[in-house]
C-alpha cells in the first residue's frame, strides 16, 4: 500500500530523524515548514534514502490560510494519508513575562495552528478509512512548572486536542499516537539551563516508528519520562507551588 506521510515543522531534529526513518521503509514525504532551502535538501536525502516521493511545501502554522493547499496536496496522494506534528515554539518564561504578547505565538505555534490543519485534514483521513497521526506534545504540559508554564499549557491543550481526535479518527479505523518527549537535543532546547537526560532525535523517531507500529496511544520518551512525571504530578500541590522545577 502506498502511504504518505506529512511532516508538520519538518526542519527540527526530530522531524529530519523521523522523515528519515519513513523514507527508508519507502513512504513517500511531504516536508512541511518555512525554510524551502533547508526542506529540499533534506527531501533530497529522504529521496536517496528510498522515499517515493519527497517534496517541500510550505507550512507556517500562523499563516492557516496556506493550509487548504497543503490538504488538497495530500488528497492527490494514493492510500493511506498520515501526518506527524513536530511544530511549536518555547520562548524563555522570562522573555513571555517581559512581553506578554508572545503568549499568542506560542499557543499557535504550538497547538491550535497545527490543530487547526489536522481538523481540515480528518475528513479525508475518514475518507480513506485510516492513517495514523502523530502529535507531538511534551512532557511540560503533564504539570504546570515555574519556567515554562505557558509553553506546557499550550502543549497541555495539544495532547488534548490529539486524545479526541484519537477518539473520532478511531470511528473510521484510523488512529493517533501522543508522543510526550523529555529533553531533547534539538535547537529549541540547546543552551537552556537545567538539561538531563538528554536523547538523540534518532531515539524519538526510533520510539515514535515503534509506537506507530504497536498504535500505542501515548508514549513517553525516552520511556523513563512516564515515571518522571508520574511523580512530579503526584506531588502535592502545597508542596509542588514552592519548588523551583
Amino acid at each position: 500500500m502506498n502511504r504518505t506521510w506529512i511532516i508538520l515543522g519538518a526542519t527540527s531534529s526530530m522531524a529530519r530523524a523521523f522523515a528519515r526513518a519513513v523514507s527508508q521503509e519507502g513512504a513517500g514525504v511531504l516536508l512541511a515548514g518555512r525554510d524551502r532551502t533547508d526542506l529540499a535538501a533534506l527531501a533530497a536525502d529522504c529521496q536517496l534514502r528510498g522515499a517515493r516521493v519527497a517534496e517541500a511545501v510550505d507550512f507556517d502554522a500562523r499563516q492557516p490560510d496556506g493550509f487548504a493547499a497543503l490538504v488538497a496536496r495530500m488528497e492527490a496522494e494514493e492510500g493511506e494519508l498520515n501526518a506527524a506534528v513536530f511544530v511549536g515554539s518555547m520562548p524563555e518564561q522570562a522573555a513571555i513575562d517581559a512581553d506578554p504578547s508572545l503568549i499568542d505565538g506560542t499557543v499557535t505555534d504550538s497547538f491550535t495552528g497545527p490543530a487547526r490543519f489536522l481538523q481540515m485534514l480528518a475528513p479525508l483521513m475518514e475518507a480513506r478509512g485510516g492513517g495514523t497521526v502523530v502529535g507531538v506534545a511534551s512532557v511540560a504540559g503533564d504539570r504546570g512548572r515555574l519556567g515554562n508554564y505557558v509553553y506546557g499549557a499550550a502543549k497541555a491543550g495539544f495532547a488534548t486536542y490529539l486524545s479526541g481526535l484519537r477518539n473520532r479518527l478511531t470511528r473510521a479505523g484510523g488512529h493517533v499516537v501522543t508522543v510526550k518527549p523529555g529533553f531533547v537535543d534539538t535547537a529549541m532546547t540547546w543552551g537552556l539551563p537545567g538539561m538531563f537526560l538528554v536523547a538523540s532525535p534518532e531515539k524519538v523517531a526510533e520510539d515514535i516508528q515503534k509506537a506507530v507500529r504497536k498504535k500505542r496511544n501515548v508514549i513517553y520518551t525516552p520511556f523513563f519520562w512516564r515515571y518522571i512525571m508520574l511523580i512530579i504530578i503526584h506531588v502535592p500541590e502545597f508542596i509542588f507551588k514552592k519548588m523551583k522545577i
